[in-house]
């Protein structure tokens, strides 16, 4: 039954629309934040899975209220041999209340980078991403396929990029916190398609 759900929800995504042109292949989207705007760009042609999920969750404004909670900083870091530099955000405490898990789109599939600015999820295990994601802070190599911050080697799914709005980003990401989660998280008003 899941499957069936997910795969109606990717239909959904890429049917034509009324004028019986097809979808674009890039949603532009909006991050807004306490601290001030994020412009993303979500790959629909080369990660439809992840974008797809993604866009479900701001059609069912999932992410009102939601935040950016963790910071991965070199300095804060100390138990992990391989180290990385980005924010983590999604509904955090309300993870469990959304949409099924979806299948893990590696970036050896889709061809997407984890590079500054880039938009991947957040995952235990893969094929267990719901909501949770996180955005690089410069080059991040041992994230994509192959790469050694996750013992499986299967990298974390990259599916967009910001287009505007990094110096928020580097402003949430120098914030103050105790280890690697924010005393304070920065509020999420919403996400929403560029242009609604």
């Amino acid at each position: 039954m899941k499957k069936l759900v997910f795969i109606f929800a990717l239909v959904l995504v890429f049917q034509p629309d009324v004028s019986g042109k097809p979808r674009r292949s890039v949603e532009t989207i909006i991050i807004r934040t306490e601290l001030g705007d994020i412009r993303a760009r979500l790959d629909l042609s080369r990660a439809p899975v992840t974008s797809g999920n993604f866009l479900r969750y701001i059609a069912a404004r999932l992410f009102d209220s939601a935040c950016f909670y963790r910071i991965v900083r070199m300095d804060n870091q100390p138990q992990n041999k391989v180290k990385i530099e980005v924010i983590q955000g999604g509904r955090y405490k309300e993870e469990g209340n959304g949409f099924p898990p979806i299948v893990h789109e590696t970036t050896l599939m889709t061809g997407i980078r984890h590079r500054n600015g880039t938009i991947s999820m957040a995952r235990n295990e893969p094929g267990t991403a719901t909501s949770e994601f996180f955005i690089c802070i410069g080059k991040q190599p041992e994230l994509d396929y192959g790469g050694r911050r996750n013992p499986d080697g299967q990298g974390f799914a990259a599916f967009g990029k910001v287009t505007r709005g990094m110096k928020v980003v580097r402003r949430i990401h120098t914030s103050h916190a105790p280890g690697q989660y924010l005393e304070k998280p920065v509020q999420i008003f919403n996400i929403c398609n560029a242009g609604k």
